[in-house]
């Protein structure tokens, strides 16, 4: 089966704060793969996920396309439709600390329009499932470890189904061991059930324990490797 491309961006260039973030920008990631993002601090690899979920407008390129939204054209009302298809990890797990893991996660489906509180019932535990949490369900966020918020952070992310998954440094505050669950975690759910996965890293001996395909970052740039090998890990500092 052909590959099918869910991010396409061609001669895009990516600003914040109307400063150039990152120049001639082309990507093309299809359905189904891994993909880490390296850089140092301030290189860019935020902005081009901020771009890649809507939050950043993406108005200079020739293409700037993901998961079938023209991101050049695309209107801010219409922003939420693209992020339904998108699920987000972020370093600091942001969950809402006035409500348990439940009520979490059942936040978001009712803001995406679930009503039924059956089937809401039903893909909350679908999605802890997948990350093996069921049993801590009903715990305050307070109650669980950093790695345990991050899983939670993980089902949140899921539970809509994304076809992509984006995570800005989901190990940035956790130990390596509890980093090890998360990879793996985040590798079976793209080999299980072939979501897209890009990952913004500065963590370098996960790429050597769990490598996939890398972009850098640097000097408003983005290069691909063909052969991790070729990575200077030194440039992680």
């Amino acid at each position: 089966m052909e590959d099918k491309i869910i991010i396409n961006f061609e001669n895009a260039n990516i600003s914040h704060d109307g400063i150039h973030v990152l120049q001639d920008v082309n990507l093309k990631i299809n359905s189904g793969d891994f993909i880490y993002i390296i850089g140092r601090v301030g290189s860019g690899k935020t902005s081009l996920i901020r771009a890649i979920n809507g939050e950043i407008p993406v108005k200079q390129a020739s293409t700037a396309q993901v998961a079938g939204f023209n991101l050049k054209t695309l209107k801010s009302k219409s922003v939420h439709l693209l992020r339904r298809k998108l699920g987000i990890v972020f370093q600091d797990f942001k969950l809402l600390t006035d409500r348990n893991v439940f009520e979490n996660l059942a936040f978001v489906l009712r803001a995406t329009d679930w009503k039924d509180r059956k089937k809401i019932k039903e893909r909350i535990i679908e999605a802890l499932d997948s990350v093996e949490l069921k049993e801590q369900m009903f715990k305050m966020p307070h109650q669980l470890s950093g790695g345990e918020q991050q899983r939670v952070a993980i089902a949140r992310a899921l539970l809509n189904n994304p076809v992509l998954l984006l995570a800005d440094e989901p190990t940035g505050n956790l130990d390596p061991e509890t980093s090890d669950k998360i990879m793996e975690i985040l590798f079976e759910l793209n080999s299980k059930f072939g979501i897209t996965i890009i990952m913004a890293t500065h963590n370098h001996p996960l790429l050597k324990k769990y490598p996939a395909q890398v972009y850098k970052c640097d000097k408003q740039q983005i290069t691909e490797f063909d052969d991790t090998k070729e990575i200077d890990f030194e440039y992680f500092g």
